[in-house]
């Protein structure tokens, strides 16, 4: 039930949490480049993908420095030696495939890539946080934060489709923005118990939402499905419930045991977890589970501000006090937005997962596997699963069920 507070409780904020107001969860304003003591990360960094197609990327990264990492001293230096150390990573593991992994990072690569790691408080594997949220720049730094006028600082095997699925992600996190900025406003409506402050909130936070279904339509225009499931998505993949790394990998020189991490998932971005605590979504308890071990993937401050929303009292149980109608009905239309998004988001996954992986198994059982090869050469570890290793399509309705559940105010 919806609570009231002192007037000495300090309102809720989005400031401790690292939140821009331009941006949101987005890195602002990333670097391209670090000190020039780290220019040998760089330079393989900025060629992982000519380095995987030539075969030559494990034997550069073998001969590369190991080099201190004390001499970053800035959050933006350590996100940037982050993304670089990561795609160098996930090159070196993927290189040749599923079929000849590695169960060894080398220390020059696993030392330095753990301590920043440690720094920033994300493990050591790409992550949301370093592919989509610091992996931009504007060609014109003028011109408009939109997908004619942005690149990657690095990228991955995949052409114009890898920039184009980071890049779509990015305009969704854009879109959400204004939702993110509502959220105080909500929390602190919610405190007063002014329903009318609390109603324009939700006003603003449904729109937000539809615009992030609408960027996510980009994702059509911008990535070949056949690209994403044949040749991307290998080097998404972790080595955390996956069958081509059962005993995951070790960081030579960190840890004699092999660790366990889970590639990139659409589950790693701050933005859904904000939403569900807010209006009050409850998850089952597989989902739920793989939800919560995805926000130790997300900044810390991010994650800590998923956490203080949800101890925060109940906006769905102030709704259901007031019984005010346009306050229920502003709340329902979130709910209504953000079904409609989790069900978009499931036609995604179906034409860029679940029709390619039955394309590649239809080639593999006729013995065909030169014919339309950019799908069959994809991994046959990850056909019923995302990157992340959820077993993609239960987990993705049963999410998007729990969100309709919320509808029930009685």
């Amino acid at each position: 039930m919806a609570t009231t507070i002192t007037d000495s409780q300090k309102p809720f904020s989005l400031d401790p949490y690292h939140v821009s107001e331009e941006f949101g969860f987005i890195l602002p304003a990333p670097l391209a480049e670090l000190p020039p003591y780290y220019q040998p990360w760089m330079d393989i960094a900025q060629h992982v993908t000519e380095l995987i197609y030539s075969h030559m990327l494990r034997s550069h990264i073998l001969k590369m420095p190991l080099l201190n990492t004390q001499l970053l001293e800035s959050h933006r230096e350590l996100r940037l030696a982050h993304l670089a150390l990561s795609v160098m990573t996930m090159g070196y593991v993927w290189q040749e495939g599923e079929d000849d992994t590695v169960k060894m990072l080398p220390r020059n690569l696993a030392i330095p890539y753990c301590e920043v790691s440690q720094r920033l408080g994300l493990p050591p594997i790409l992550t949301h946080a370093d592919a989509v949220l610091a992996n931009w720049r504007k060609r014109d730094p003028q011109g408009l934060f939109d997908m004619e006028n942005l690149e990657l600082l690095v990228t991955l095997p995949g052409g114009d489709s890898v920039r184009g699925f980071f890049m779509v992600t990015l305009q969704v996190e854009l879109a959400a923005v204004p939702a993110i900025k509502s959220i105080p406003l909500v929390i602190n409506g919610v405190q007063r118990g002014d329903a009318e402050t609390v109603t324009r909130a939700l006003e603003e936070f449904s729109q937000a939402i539809q615009g992030m279904t609408d960027a996510l339509k980009l994702m059509h225009v911008y990535v070949k499905p056949e690209v994403f499931y044949g040749i991307m998505r290998i080097y998404l993949s972790g080595w955390k419930d996956n069958s081509s790394m059962p005993a995951g990998l070790v960081y030579e020189g960190v840890q004699a045991e092999p660790m366990e991490y889970s590639g990139g998932s659409a589950a790693q971005s701050s933005l859904l977890h904000c939403f569900d605590e807010l209006l009050g979504v409850k998850h089952e308890a597989m989902s739920g589970a793989f939800l919560t071990r995805m926000r130790n993937y997300m900044p810390p401050s991010h994650k800590r501000l998923i956490q203080d929303i949800s101890l925060q009292p109940s906006l769905r149980g102030f709704v259901q006090q007031q019984a005010c109608e346009p306050l229920t009905a502003a709340f329902q239309l979130c709910v209504t937005k953000l079904l409609a998004l989790r069900s978009y988001h499931i036609n995604v996954v179906s034409r860029f997962i679940t029709v390619p992986a039955a394309r590649a198994r239809q080639l593999r059982n006729q013995g065909n596997i030169s014919q339309e090869e950019t799908v069959s050469r994809a991994p046959t570890a990850l056909e019923e699963k995302g990157t992340g290793g959820s077993g993609i399509m239960s987990f993705l309705k049963t999410v998007r069920d729990c969100t309709r559940d919320v509808f029930n105010l009685k």
